[in-house]
């Protein structure tokens, strides 16, 4: 009896199982970029500063404009395949206030895009405290000066869409 295509079937689903443990731990590489965008059909960035993201609208990474300038620590998770977007970033002197964002629970909770980020705690739907409009809604939740966004891709009515 031939066994060689056991043990290659055996080490085939052993590699394959340690990949899938290990490649949500790796730092982003040029490997885990591709699986990202190709098998989970996500992609990531992260800035310094708010003004280290593009600046051009039509940029996937380009910050919504009620984000502070002096925001740091951005980080930014995305669908490839739709507009579906989770931002996390760190206040600066400037409050989170603006006039695109409103105070008070939002009106539609906004459902969390199923998105995978290491960075990205649990659940927010019960800190949710305000919504700010950009292109889209944004459901925002704040802890300390921690701020979570995400979005559905829900246009926001004040573009008229």
């Amino acid at each position: 009896m031939n066994r060689r295509p056991l043990v290659v079937a055996a080490a085939t689903v052993g590699v394959l199982a340690t990949a899938a443990f290990a490649l949500p731990n790796l730092p982003p590489n040029p490997v885990t970029d591709t699986i990202e965008q190709r098998v989970y059909k996500e992609k990531g960035r992260r800035f310094a500063t708010a003004t280290d993201a593009p600046a051009r609208t039509k940029s996937g990474f380009a910050l919504p404009s009620w984000i502070p300038k002096d925001a740091t620590d951005v980080r930014i998770r995305m669908r490839t395949n739709g507009e579906a977007r989770m931002i996390r970033f760190t206040l600066g002197a400037t409050p989170l206030d603006g006039p695109q964002c409103s105070a008070g629970a939002p009106p539609k909770q906004l459902s969390a895009p199923d998105l995978h980020a290491k960075w990205w705690p649990g659940s927010l739907r019960a800190e949710v405290r305000t919504e700010c409009r950009d292109a889209h809604q944004y459901q925002v939740a704040v802890r300390g000066k921690r701020v979570y966004a995400w979005t559905d891709g829900t246009p926001s009515p004040a573009r008229g869409n």
